[in-house]
C-alpha cells in the first residue's frame, strides 16, 4: 500500500535484503527484535543515550517515541530516514540514513542495528551498502560519514570493506563510560570505484521536495 508521506515509499532492493520506508505497520513488526533486545554482549555498541539500554517496556516505548519524533523533524537542514531491513519479507533490524544541512555540504551519516539471530551473515554489510547506493545514486551524496566505537569490530570492518578512510579518533560515552571513538569517511569518488549494479531504488523522485532536494 503507498503511504501518503513519501519516505515510508521509499525502498532500496539488494538481491539479499530490502531496505523498506519505516512505516508504524513495519515498526509494530520489529517490536519483538526491540523487546527481546538489541544490545545483548559486551562490548556494548551504542552511545549514551540509547533507549536499547532500557529495561522493556520503556525500551519499546522510547525507540518507538525516537523514530516518530525523528520523523517529523524534517526540513532541508536536518533529516533522519529510517528503514526495516527485510530479509525474505521479515524484519531483522533497521538501517538509518541521517544528514544535516544536506543541500549545503551534501554529507550523510548512517546507523543501523540488527537482531542478534541475524549477525555474522554478511548482512550488517549488504544493508549499509544499500543505504550508500540510496545516498550517492539516490540523493546525490559528497560524502559519508560512520563512527563506531574502536572494539566494534563488526562495524568497523564493514567500513573498511566499503571503501571508507579512517578519519581520527574521538570519545563517547557508553552506559556511562567514556570509550574512544573511530571515525570514517567515504567520498563520492571512493564509493563510485566499488559501485553495485544489483541494487534497485524506487521511490526517490517523490520523497526528494519532502528532504529540499531539488
Amino acid at each position: 500500500m503507498a503511504h501518503t508521506y513519501p519516505p515510508l515509499n521509499v525502498e532500496v532492493r539488494t538481491p539479499r535484503l530490502t531496505l523498506a520506508g519505516a512505516s508504524d505497520e513495519l515498526l509494530e513488526r520489529l517490536v519483538p527484535l526491540v523487546r527481546a533486545g538489541v544490545a545483548d554482549a559486551e562490548p556494548w555498541p551504542f552511545d549514551d543515550p540509547s533507549s536499547f539500554y532500557a529495561d522493556s517496556p520503556e525500551r519499546e516505548w522510547r525507540w518507538l517515541r525516537a523514530v516518530w519524533t525523528g520523523r517529523a523533524r524534517v526540513s532541508p537542514d536536518s533529516w533522519r530516514l529510517y528503514f526495516a531491513v527485510l530479509v525474505d519479507g521479515e524484519p531483522v533490524g533497521m538501517q538509518d540514513l541521517v544528514a544535516g544541512d544536506f543541500t549545503r555540504f551534501g554529507t550523510v551519516s548512517s546507523f543501523s542495528w540488527l537482531a542478534p539471530g541475524s549477525r555474522g551473515q554478511g548482512l550488517g554489510r549488504e544493508m549499509r551498502a544499500a543505504v550508500l547506493h540510496l545516498a550517492f545514486a539516490g540523493l546525490g551524496a559528497r560524502e559519508a560519514g560512520s563512527d563506531a566505537f574502536v572494539d566494534n569490530e563488526a562495524s568497523n570492518r564493514v567500513s573498511r570493506a566499503l571503501g571508507y578512510e579512517a578519519n581520527g579518533t574521538d570519545w563517547d560515552t557508553r552506559r556511562g563510560e567514556p570509550a574512544r571513538i573511530q571515525r570514517w569517511r567515504l567520498t563520492r569518488d571512493a564509493w563510485q570505484r566499488i559501485r553495485r549494479d544489483d541494487i534497485e531504488l524506487t521511490g526517490i523522485r517523490e520523497c526528494l521536495p519532502v528532504l529540499g532536494i531539488g
